[in-house]
């Protein structure tokens, strides 16, 4: 894989700060700067389990677009303020976000522009399996998804160049196209045989549907487990991106959630917009970080792409568990007013029936 030099643009610091020691495997050694050998057993894992996930990732889209309908997708397409909202949250929040967080923390050069290529990245698939299972409306969220995949392509170059020129040349940094269009093609092509089965054969998309989720939420899992494995060799780097991993979802799923609350949509909408917002497209994140950099700079901050994934699926969950306890509640509470109701109408029927000298069927008993 070629990767482009960037020492000159970056001041980096010497690794001592993030690492006490070279490892003893370590290939070639500089003070405490290192660089592992190759691990076989790595790549070929990595080979793998990434055609595995790439088909499981296709079946779980394919079963998401069994729950969206052609003519309320189109709605979205037509009349597209849910999208417009979800746009300015994806391409205007997130890069400043990135941005002010990259300067309160005051981190290094090549660290502030790994946290602002994530800020700039599309949302993820995740986001429609996790908009499934809190309610959303998953029309909405499969266009953002597709929407905000198609514009990265003109989008990540602009926000990149007007975030990170303080630290570095924005044409240094490497866009990987190919891979955009992958995963725009990755995207639409399942959703579509999703939405022609929901569209002829209804009640088939239902069950497929409930399987593709709870398969999707396997997938969300897996793979953060996964990248913990191949990358466990890049764990040791600097705690203010720990820091900034942790807050930076969190910030994009109330930050989303807000302006969609702001703009009037709906409270299902606001939930989808929070989840798509916070969410981003890690694994793009992360081929664009190794095009870009060399294995000297990937050490302070190759896993850092990792952390937000882990983070941003830990306060997901958060939220899918708030919204169950809630959703179960509320359920609870108007089961409760409505039996209270009838057994209200139930009693002035009977008096009514009483003082009329009316009939009182079972029903009412």
């Amino acid at each position: 894989m070629q990767t482009y030099l960037l020492s000159q643009q970056f001041n980096a610091r010497p690794l001592a700060e993030n690492s006490t020691a070279c490892p003893a495997n370590a290939t070639i050694c500089n003070g405490a700067s290192c660089v592992l050998p190759e691990d076989n057993f790595n790549e070929t894992l990595s080979i793998i389990l990434s055609t595995v996930l790439t088909v499981m990732l296709a079946l779980v889209m394919f079963s998401m677009g069994c729950n969206v309908e052609l003519q309320k997708f189109w709605a979205h397409i037509k009349r597209p303020w849910g999208i417009f909202v979800g746009f300015l949250c994806q391409f205007g929040i997130m890069p400043l976000t990135a941005f002010l967080l990259s300067l309160v923390f005051n981190v290094l050069p090549i660290q502030a522009v790994v946290v602002l290529i994530m800020g700039c990245c599309p949302g993820g698939t995740a986001s429609n399996v996790i908009a499934y299972w809190v309610d959303g409306d998953m029309d909405l969220s499969i266009s953002m998804t597709t929407c905000s995949t198609l514009l990265a392509m003109g989008m990540m170059p602009l926000c990149l160049f007007v975030y990170t020129k303080i630290w570095t040349d924005s044409n240094t940094i490497v866009l990987p196209y190919d891979s955009i269009g992958i995963s725009l093609v990755a995207l639409i092509i399942p959703v579509s045989f999703g939405m022609y089965v929901n569209h002829r054969w209804p009640s088939k998309a239902k069950i497929i549907l409930k399987i593709g989720s709870i398969v999707g939420a396997i997938l969300i899992v897996l793979i953060a487990v996964v990248g913990g494995i191949l990358y466990k060799g890049s764990w040791i780097i600097s705690p203010k991106l720990w820091i900034i991993g942790t807050i930076f979802p969190a910030a994009g799923y109330s930050l989303g959630f807000f302006l969609a609350r702001v703009a009037g949509l709906s409270w299902h909408r606001c939930r989808t917009v929070s989840l798509e917002t916070g969410m981003q497209n890690t694994q793009l994140c992360s081929t664009i970080v190794q095009l870009s950099f060399t294995p000297e700079q990937l050490e302070l901050m190759f896993t850092f792409p990792l952390i937000y994934s882990i983070f941003q699926l830990l306060f997901a969950l958060l939220i899918l568990g708030g919204y169950r306890v809630y959703r179960r509640h509320r359920v609870k509470t108007k089961t409760d007013v409505e039996k209270t109701e009838g057994k209200e109408d139930s009693k002035s029927m009977s008096s009514h029936a009483k003082i009329n000298g009316g009939f009182v069927s079972n029903e009412t008993k």
